[in-house]
């Protein structure tokens, strides 16, 4: 077992309300439970020795091994091959039902011979809340009982597996023979929870079609039937093992403390919802077709309006827990030493207290793209919607930290004030189409106001490309969203200077960085990778404008950089490792539009 295997190399399960990481080792090296935001039972990710890992490794030395997704699901396979057989570890979460209590949740692995012989190890080490609780071990014939400070876990073995003490952990082998299996259920409960009946072979058997026949009958829904299917469908997955059923809200990414640069401090806790993924997610889902997912995160954000609690005074923050509590005070675990001792590892995100004036124009482009428009146009939610314009229109001309949520100060970002143009723009679109009451001529003076600003004081005539902020001439990939909020034709003059700016400074063999940070300081120490959402956006951009060849080798270069079960982390290195968080939502929902809008633009083309 390495003490760090990369980032890139995970397969990721999950149960639509927490998620887990499992290596090609067989090693599942995080998992927090009951939820994405709750404290970690398992993060050797984050310091081999004090983090905690549940292991199925084979018991022969130099093992080769492959690890894949079952086609269409999230059920994850790690195979080994040895001199004497080979066999299979088949990992997955059971799903219930959004609206079921969330007490429980499993985690099933499956051990199977499927040539010759082979024997499997199990180790299992829980190390409740990050690390810092201790916990206690009850051992019977099959079942191991681990109790920690707030959670109960129980692992339950079926077949010839004999568990013993190891401490206060357990560890347990197995030989088996071809055609047979063996499987060890991990049942995470409340603290003080009876122990659940342990699962029979059939049990499991039962699970394991129920999960299988879930993720085939979810993926039909999709309406993707273009050039890049197999990678668009596990984007779709993977978003959607990121998503908090009980609410609709996606985490950014499952994990927290993953580094952006080896070393570095630049390690953020991102198992939180953002709202800017807002205008993002919900027009990705509702390309493929996933109307329901895209309604129910549309219905969250509309709460987050309604409700106007935020720890800022601001009527949204940029981030919420999955449950819309507003409260992510920030802390370092400075017990763990950090992925390959990458410290600090942050717990919770100061960012949510930032001003960050974009999210207003996500917040209003998610909700205009609602397929009930009614529940939009109710006296409710149309005064809540029209009251945020009108207190945006007296608010929007503020210095803010941006989009990249740097810590070196606050300044005019030409990002946000787009974004607030396009608040306004939709606005004043949804007044009509509903025949909604509302101040349009003050909105269409603001958003007028805002336009001239941005066209004269974020170009730079220089540079011939819009820029970061105002009085700068350092660019920012987050403007590679121009043409898509509609600010600009993908033809524009102004706008196609500014992707050949882009392409001088930003892009290095069509991999695409946010910004300069030499350039223009983030407060924060050292450098990054190429950000692979804006990578993707890249691709959005070239298409629309047009350049296609360019767009189809930027996407299909860039799709080599995916991992070996296709998912993405924040950034890619500069020796092509994948950095961040992982997997991060940003960037799958990024591919799926960077592959229908090439797809458009192709089939245009050939037509």
């Amino acid at each position: 077992m390495r003490r760090y295997p990369s980032i890139a190399d995970h397969g990721l399960i999950g149960d639509l309300r927490t998620a887990a990481l499992v290596t090609s080792e067989g090693v599942l090296d995080w998992f927090c439970a009951p939820r994405f935001d709750s404290p970690s039972m398992f993060a050797a990710l984050l310091d081999h020795d004090r983090g905690g890992h549940f292991a199925i490794t084979p018991q022969a030395t130099g093992a080769t091994t492959r690890q894949l997704y079952l086609a269409d699901t999230a059920v994850l396979v790690t195979r080994f091959m040895t001199n004497e057989g080979v066999g299979e570890v088949v990992d997955f979460m059971p799903l219930g039902a959004a609206e079921a209590p969330a007490d429980r949740h499993r985690i099933v692995r499956v051990m199977r011979a499927t040539r010759g012989t082979i024997g499997f190890r199990l180790a299992c080490r829980p190390r409740f809340d990050y690390g810092r609780a201790e916990h206690s071990l009850e051992l019977e014939p099959g079942v191991a009982r681990f109790g920690g400070p707030d959670n109960a876990a129980f692992l339950h073995v079926a077949g010839p597996v004999h568990l013993e003490r190891d401490g206060q952990d357990v560890r347990g082998d197995v030989v088996l023979h071809e055609g047979q299996r063996a499987a060890a259920v991990l049942t995470v409960c409340e603290s003080g929870a009876t122990s659940p009946p342990p699962l029979t072979e059939r049990g499991v058997w039962q699970e394991f079609l129920s999960t299988y026949d879930y993720w085939h009958r979810w993926l039909r829904r999709s309406r993707y039937r273009g050039r890049w299917q197999q990678m668009v469908n596990r984007s779709a997955i993977t978003l959607k093992l990121m998503t908090y059923a009980p609410t609709g809200a996606p985490v950014a990414a499952v994990t927290m403390g993953l580094p952006e640069q080896l070393g570095g401090e630049r390690n953020w806790d991102y198992r939180y919802t953002w709202v800017r993924d807002a205008s993002l997610s919900v027009k990705a889902l509702l390309d493929l077709g996933f109307d329901e997912e895209a309604d129910d995160f549309r219905r969250w954000l509309g709460v987050r309006v309604r409700a106007g609690r935020t720890t800022t005074g601001e009527p949204l923050q940029i981030m919420y827990r999955v449950d819309g509590d507003p409260h992510l005070a920030e802390e370092i675990l400075g017990h763990l030493e950090g992925y390959r001792g990458s410290a600090p590892v942050r717990l919770g995100n100061s960012a949510a207290d930032q001003l960050q004036m974009d999210i207003y124009g996500e917040v209003v482009f998610a909700l205009s793209q609602a397929r009930d428009a009614a529940q939009l146009a109710g006296y409710d939610g149309w005064q809540n919607l029209s009251a945020l314009l009108d207190w945006l229109a007296g608010t929007w001309d503020r210095p803010d930290e941006g989009i990249w949520e740097t810590r070196g100060g606050r300044k005019d970002f030409t990002y946000s004030r787009l974004m607030c143009w396009s608040a306004f723009d939709r606005g004043i679109r949804l007044a009509a189409e509903l025949a909604r009451p509302a101040d349009v001529a003050r909105w269409t003076a603001v958003r007028d106001a805002i336009f001239h600003q941005v066209t004269e004081r974020g170009y730079s005539t220089r540079c011939e490309a819009f820029v970061q902020h105002y009085g700068s001439e350092v660019l920012d990939a987050s403007l590679l969203l121009m043409p898509d909020v509609g600010f600009l034709s993908p033809k524009d003059g102004r706008w196609l200077s500014t992707l050949d700016a882009m392409d001088r400074e930003l892009v290095a063999d069509s991999l695409v960085h946010r910004y300069d940070p030499a350039a223009s300081p983030d407060g924060l120490r050292g450098d990054e990778g190429t950000f692979s959402l804006c990578s993707f956006l890249y691709v959005s951009a070239l298409a629309r404008a047009g350049r296609l060849g360019q767009a189809r080798y930027a996407f299909d270069k860039m799709l080599t950089y995916a991992n070996h079960v296709g998912l993405f982390a924040e950034e890619i290195g500069p020796t092509g490792e994948q950095l961040g968080n992982f997997p991060q939502a940003f960037t799958h929902l990024a591919l799926i539009m960077a592959a229908v809008a090439l797809d458009e633009e192709l089939d245009r083309a050939e037509a």
